[in-house]
């Protein structure tokens, strides 16, 4: 992450973040295939904890409560790493290469997420449209966490953004 912020990600090299790291290129590639995944590290297991929580949330639930309990409980587990991730969206908003990474593995998270709402009984279309809503949740949620300084938590984001959605669709 230093080396993103100092020389910029493209300037940056797998060699450089070796040698910072004090490590040999082959251990950098046994821990990452190319050095854009040093940003992603960790999607798998914010992807595992999204949809194990909405497959576990009670079926009580409508299938975007549920998407929304999955989104409290990433929120909670990003909240202690805000100057990561602030560092982290700063290097990925700086690269065209990047954010467009960043929309593939959003689109995953999507795809993923949908599955776990079929899952629970929710036919298509209704499944990937409260995937979808709940992902857009979690961007604009993740954006305003990210410029914001008044220190406002993610999960509290998360909520205030779902709300948003809830009323702008309950509109006539």
């Amino acid at each position: 992450m230093a080396l993103y912020g100092e020389c910029g990600f493209d300037s940056t090299t797998v060699a450089d973040i070796a040698e910072r790291a004090g490590l040999t290129e082959r251990t950098f590639f046994r821990h990452f295939p190319d050095k854009r995944e040093v940003l992603f590290d960790g999607a798998g297991l914010l992807q595992e904890l999204l949809v194990t929580t909405v497959a576990d949330a009670p079926e009580s639930l409508s299938p975007l409560d549920a998407v929304g309990a999955g989104l409290y409980a990433v929120g909670e587990m990003l909240q202690e790493r805000r100057e990561f991730s602030r560092q982290r969206q700063a290097i990925i908003a700086a690269s065209a290469e990047l954010r467009e990474r960043e929309l593939i593995k959003l689109a995953s998270l999507s795809a993923a997420l949908a599955d776990t709402v079929r899952r629970r009984g929710v036919p298509e279309p209704d499944a990937s449209l409260t995937a979808e809503a709940g992902i857009a949740v979690f961007r604009i949620a993740f954006e305003r966490w990210v410029q914001e300084t008044n220190g406002r938590e993610l999960p509290e984001l998360m909520r205030d953004s779902l709300d948003h959605l809830r009323a702008v669709t309950s509109e006539t």
